[in-house]
């Protein structure tokens, strides 16, 4: 079986109720379960969350709430893997075989079902890898970032910073969209296995679909982004 787990957490503090927070018309979680269905992978596409108010929101666009999350996966400290991996073993306990794991961020409007059929497909086909997740590339080379340093500023890394552009190495960076996993060689692996090594495949995002949305300055960003997008794909259509 297939198991979507999108965490959602209430109490969001940066921005009261992002999760379930109108972005574009729609409660900003509706699009991660909305592409989930869309990609037609899953057998169960589930919220974990420790909120009743989001809860009815998830069950409202088709997804399951059957748990609601413990407090000890529900405090500010707490990252998605374990999450994750809770609703992994929740279905197990009922019986359930999982053999590959998504998880799923509420706060992604611009994933796209396409990547998470690739990212699943990617998977089946090469069997000593443990993960798939999307990334995308940094704007601008990393290598020529700079510091604040004594009223002025410093190269990072100074041995780089006269370089083109052409001549770096190119630098990718977390999507923060999606994460396939293995049940038994990823998920639930012991011992544990990082996501972010060589058993893991990159799912390569355009820039124009990623965008973190973690204050009001990038929500802002975000609608306006996804406005063009959609004007975008409805022009191609036309």
């Amino acid at each position: 079986m297939n198991l979507a787990v999108i965490p959602a957490r209430g109490g969001s503090k940066r921005i009261a109720k992002k999760n379930i927070k109108l972005f574009a018309g729609k409660p900003l979680l509706a699009y991660s379960i909305e592409a989930a269905k869309a990609s037609q992978v899953f057998d169960k596409i589930v919220v974990s969350t420790d909120c009743d108010e989001i809860a009815q929101v998830a069950i409202e666009y088709g997804a399951e709430v059957p748990f609601i999350r413990p407090a000890e996966l529900s405090d500010d400290f707490t990252g998605t893997t374990p999450v994750t991996e809770h609703a992994i073993r929740y279905f197990q306990q009922q019986g359930d075989r999982i053999d590959y794991a998504c998880c799923i961020y509420a706060t992604a409007p611009f994933l796209e079902a396409s990547y998470l059929r690739t990212g699943l497909a990617l998977l089946l086909e090469n069997e000593d890898k443990a993960f798939a997740f999307s990334c995308t590339t940094f704007a601008f080379p990393i290598q020529r970032a700079i510091k604040m340093q004594g009223g002025g500023v410093s190269p990072m890394y100074p041995e780089y910073i006269a370089k083109r552009s052409q001549d770096l190495v190119e630098a990718y960076h977390d999507a923060g969209q999606f994460y396939w996993g293995k049940v038994g060689k990823g998920y639930l692996a012991e011992p544990k296995t990082g996501m972010f090594s060589t058993h893991s495949l990159p799912i390569i995002l355009p820039r124009h679909l990623v965008q973190d949305i973690d204050t009001e300055e990038d929500w802002f960003r975000a609608e306006l982004m996804y406005q063009a997008y959609v004007q975008s794909k409805h022009s191609n259509d036309d």
